[in-house]
């Protein structure tokens, strides 16, 4: 009850419905044109479906949709699972000609559509955090989504342009990618004109059959093998591709459900590597902006490159997505009666006035209004 990409080009584009049930964070790394993003759920009964039309749902490997497919099939409709999902269009789509060498293109976009937006606030962070220094050597840590490749082609920009001597390299660890994923980053970064290092663990396979947490200790393994390897290489610096939305909604989910004040700083002394740092030099750039570029360029990423997403209950369960989607959500509803909630959150935390607040920390010491109350 499937149907590959290249029977899916053969039909007439009038003729079928693409339904892509894959959660909303994933789409928004990249969707198949056109098609209408839908929870499984809510296909049945909803009026942007046309029953008069095959269904060919889609998700991310082709596993889900199958079920999908068949159980719409048992309801009367005309639906089929697209084979290998969402990977096996974007594999298709990266081996056509076009899309071979879109590097010009892309970095001419960054000097003229999006200087203000995205190439500017780059420029921006690395001069007001100070994150790039004479000397530096740089690992760039590509995960192979639009927000670190994004940063890659913005750093090998900043070398066209640098003041000072610096190095760069662009860094891919796999951490056991399934080969579909890995190719889809091999190539996107051979499109773009980045010179890829990849080196491999079996970070995946380490944390498959933990119970709890296991993404929030793979991205910590992740971590401390991107510093290790990234030492090797004579690096002092790690680059990670963490956007402006990404701080303020860490604002957010602090206080909310971490009962603390805190941010998601521009940089960070590591503190089990030892004269290592990680900077974040999309501090500034907005999420809106990255998928702006994409979608200009006709760039298709993923979101996650795990091996297990179709499979795993631990990249889309509650613990680990649903708070940021909840933070996402009231930032919107927010930002419709007041435009500039946005930026007051992520100012918040630079004027902090420490004669209103209760107790605080400053390098593992807590220290209480009462302390000094009754001698002022």
């Amino acid at each position: 009850m499937g149907i590959s990409v290249n029977e899916l080009k053969q039909l007439d584009k009038n003729a079928y419905q693409i339904i892509d049930i894959r959660d909303e964070t994933e789409i928004s790394h990249g969707a198949i044109p056109g098609a209408v993003a839908l929870p499984a759920e809510a296909i049945e009964g909803s009026e942007q479906i046309d029953p008069s039309k095959k269904l060919v749902i889609c998700c991310s490997r082709g596993k889900f949709s199958v079920e999908v497919a068949e159980h719409l099939k048992e309801q009367g409709l005309d639906a089929v699972s697209l084979d290998g999902g969402y990977i096996a269009w974007l594999m298709d789509i990266m081996s056509e000609p076009a899309e071979q060498n879109k590097a010009k293109d892309v970095e001419l976009s960054l000097r003229k559509k999006f200087k203000k937006n995205i190439w500017s606030k780059f420029a921006k962070a690395i001069t007001t955090y100070e994150l790039v220094k004479p000397g530096d050597r740089i690992a760039v840590c590509i995960s192979g989504g639009k927000d670190s490749m994004l940063m890659a082609k913005c750093f090998q920009e900043l070398k066209l342009h640098n003041k000072f001597e610096f190095e760069v390299k662009f860094l891919v660890m796999d951490p056991g990618y399934s080969p579909e994923n890995r190719k889809v980053i091999e190539e996107n970064a051979k499109s773009l004109g980045i010179p890829i290092t990849i080196f491999e663990s079996d970070i995946f396979e380490s944390v498959f059959n933990v119970e709890k947490s296991p993404c929030y200790l793979c991205a910590r393994m992740r971590r401390g093998h991107l510093y290790h390897y990234a030492q090797e290489l004579g690096c002092n610096k790690i680059a990670l591709g963490h956007h402006y939305d990404d701080v303020i909604e860490t604002i957010l989910m602090g206080m909310l459900y971490g009962a603390q004040v805190q941010t998601m700083m521009p940089k960070l002394h590591s503190t089990n590597f030892e004269g290592m740092e990680l900077i974040r030099p999309l501090y500034l750039v907005r999420e809106d902006d990255i998928k702006a570029w994409r979608d200009y360029n006709g760039l298709h990423f993923i979101q996650c490159a795990c091996k297990f997403t179709d499979t795993c209950t631990t990249c889309n369960n509650e613990e680990n997505l649903s708070k940021r989607v909840e933070v996402k959500e009231l930032i919107q509803r927010l930002k419709k009666v007041n435009p500039y909630v946005e930026s007051n959150i992520f100012r918040s935390v630079e004027n902090v006035n420490l004669d209103t607040v209760i107790a605080y920390k400053q390098h593992g010491v807590r220290h209480h209004f009462l302390d000094t109350y009754d001698s002022e």
